[in-house]
């Protein structure tokens, strides 16, 4: 047998307990078609790139899949019928990774930062006393007089 990662993205304004439940589902029917999930992995509702079928964000999940063709050709076909999913991608790969992905190591640094994930911005405390500048016109030169021209 083949070793796969699936993604998907699912819409927006679908629930995240649904989400759940299609990929519940789409285990169900790789272990019916004889392969094995090794890791399902929910990366939360992300902002897309650009607007796929009027969505602005979807619900990403990674499926590590053991199967047969047979039964990826399966999945991909249910997933292109299913209306809640509005991207898929399969790819086979030499090895799957065991520890957590890429995107999930990348969320939980963000999450270690100080400041959460947008970094220390300071604020009005941090900042030094302004100086005090002259208003507008204050500084500026006398206007020149008739008898100055």
């Amino acid at each position: 047998m083949a070793l796969y990662e699936n993604v998907f993205i699912a819409r927006q304004d679908v629930p995240a307990t649904q989400v759940e439940a299609l990929t519940t589902q789409f285990e169900e029917l790789v272990k019916g078609l004889g392969g094995t999930v090794s890791k399902k992995e929910y990366w939360g509702l992300r902002s897309l790139n650009f607007r796929i079928k009027k969505n602005r964000k979807g619900h990403y999940t990674l499926l590590n899949i053991d199967a047969p063709s047979a039964a990826v050709k399966e999945l991909e076909r249910t997933m292109s019928i299913n209306e809640d999913i509005i991207r898929y991608l399969t790819v086979r790969v030499d090895a799957l990774e065991e520890g957590p992905s890429a995107v999930m190591l990348r969320s939980s640094e963000k999450s270690d930062r100080p400041g959460g994930d947008r970094g220390d911005r300071g604020g009005w405390s941090d900042r030094p006393p302004r100086r005090e500048r002259p208003r507008f016109g204050d500084d500026a030169a006398p206007a020149a007089t008739e008898e100055e021209v």
